[in-house]
Formats: structure tokens, C-alpha cells, sequence
């Protein structure tokens, strides 16, 4: 059996559907020519803009400096004139002060003048006032003098007048006033301290200094009186005393006893003074 040789097999490919990638190209191409060309209009529009606003405002930049030199030239003008100004009224006022000082320097002299006679004038008021003053005074100190004399004669006539009592305690005489001219020689004589007092009777006794006197009895016909006397805490009744009797009694163990002398008797009341040593002298010295 004879073979037949293989013969060459072919595929017919399938009919191909229609071409739509060329027309898309074509498309999308002629689309970026057309955005190229409305860019490029759009960019030459917006140099023409660009340089249109940046010669106006080339031309404002400049009319604005003109403006400001304009007016700034006015302004140092008038700032200028204004201190021109001021200087003028500075100068003025400069040359009013000298004016014044001048003014100032010829009113101080006037005022040192009058003021220098017054000064004058008041030292001879002074001087005639002193010298009838000193007149006067050496008047007066005659007649103080005078007096003093009068008044020391009188004086030395009341202490000698003055009676010398003796006392109740270790027969102690001292020196007593009846009446109150001879208390004020008693005083100047500045042995003792003296105390007056006027005391009613009372439950309540009086404080005279540092002593307490309580009036007990007043017997106004006679003359006589009875006090208690408190000192030092203790207490003492000195009865049936009459005037012008010292009455003595001692306080804190003193060498010295102070004094009480009634010089009236009323009724219910007695008056008189508390006479106390001024330099106490412990007993023992």
C-alpha cells in the first residue's frame, strides 16, 4: 500500500473585527494640539496682562513717590518755618528775661535800700527802747530793793515774834504760827514742810501728807479739841488739846517728831497745819 506524502496544513485566521485605535490617536492627538494652542493664546494673554498692570502700577509707584516728595517737601517747610518760629519767640523770650533780671536786679537794690533804713531806723527804736528800759529798771530794782528791805524787816520781825512751844514728847520745843503771816515765816525759814488743813468731825478721818486725823471732839467754849492720829499703822488719841499746843508724835522710828498745831476751833471743825522734818534723821545718829 502506497503512502501519500502529508501534505501542508493552513489555519485561515478568523475574519479580524474593525480598526478603532487609529481614529482614538487621532483624536487624543488633535485634542493636545488644540489645548497646546489655547495655552499658549492663554499665556500670551496673561503677559499681556502682567505687563499692562505692572506699568500701572509702575505709573502709581511713581506718581505716589512724586506725591510723597511733594509733599514731603511741604511738610520740612513747614516744619522749618516752625522752628524758625520758635526761635524767634526763644530769642524774644531770651531778651524779655535779660529785661526782667535788669528789672529784678534795680527793684532788689531798691528793697535792700529800704529795707537797710528800716533796719537802721529799728536799731534806734531798739536803743532808745533799752535805754528807758534800763532807766526804768534801775527805778524799779530801787524800789524792789526797797520793798525787799521792808519785806525782810518784817520777816525777821515775825520770827522773832514767833513763839517757841514746848512740846509734848521729851519736853521738844519748836517754833509755832498762830495765824498765817507768821505759817508764811515759818515757810521761808525752810526748816520743815508745812501742811494746812481744815477738818470736820467724821467717822471718816482726813489724810493730811501721809498722816490720818480723825477729829473726835470740838469743844468751841473752852477751847478745846480731841484728834486720833494714825501713822505708820498705829494710832494715837490725843484728848483735850487746846490751840496753839504742838502736838507731836514720831513716824517710822525718826529722830525728828512731826508737829500738829491747831490754830482755830469751830464747832465740829478744827483748822490748823501739819509741820514734818524735811531731812529725817534715824534715831541712833
Amino acid at each position: 500500500m502506497s503512502s501519500n506524502p502529508q501534505q501542508p496544513t493552513y489555519i485561515i485566521p478568523p475574519p479580524s473585527g474593525p480598526n478603532w485605535k487609529t481614529p482614538l490617536l487621532v483624536v487624543i492627538l488633535a485634542l493636545l494640539i488644540a489645548s497646546n494652542v489655547y495655552l499658549y493664546f492663554q499665556i500670551d494673554n496673561l503677559r499681556t496682562d502682567n505687563h499692562n498692570e505692572m506699568a500701572k502700577l509702575t505709573t502709581d509707584l511713581n506718581g505716589a513717590m512724586d506725591k510723597m516728595r511733594i509733599d514731603s517737601s511741604e511738610a520740612v517747610q513747614r516744619a522749618r518755618q516752625s522752628v524758625d518760629k520758635l526761635q524767634g519767640q526763644l530769642n524774644e523770650e531770651r531778651r524779655a528775661a535779660r529785661h526782667a533780671v535788669g528789672q529784678a536786679r534795680v527793684e532788689a537794690q531798691k528793697r535792700v535800700a529800704a529795707l537797710q533804713s528800716q533796719v537802721a531806723d529799728q536799731q534806734q527804736q531798739e536803743q532808745q527802747a533799752i535805754a528807758a528800759v534800763k532807766q526804768s529798771s534801775d527805778t524799779h530794782f530801787q524800789s524792789v530793793s526797797t520793798d525787799v528791805g521792808h519785806v525782810k524787816g518784817q520777816l525777821e520781825q515775825t520770827i522773832a515774834s514767833l513763839k517757841r512751844v514746848r512740846g509734848d514728847l521729851n519736853n521738844a520745843t519748836s517754833l509755832i504760827a498762830t495765824n498765817g503771816q507768821e505759817l508764811s515765816a515759818l515757810k521761808k525759814l525752810g526748816e520743815r514742810n508745812y501742811y494746812q488743813f481744815t477738818i470736820r468731825k467724821s467717822k471718816e478721818p482726813t489724810r493730811v501728807a501721809d498722816v490720818l486725823i480723825q477729829l473726835r471732839k470740838a469743844d468751841v467754849k473752852h477751847n478745846r479739841f480731841t484728834i486720833r492720829i494714825t501713822a505708820d499703822d498705829k494710832r494715837v488719841q490725843k484728848k483735850n488739846r487746846t490751840i496753839n499746843e504742838p502736838i507731836q508724835f514720831y513716824t517710822k522710828e525718826y529722830h525728828q517728831p512731826d508737829e500738829i498745831v491747831v490754830n482755830q476751833i469751830n464747832k465740829n471743825e478744827i483748822v490748823g497745819y501739819l509741820a514734818t522734818p524735811k531731812v529725817k534723821i534715824p534715831r541712833g545718829t
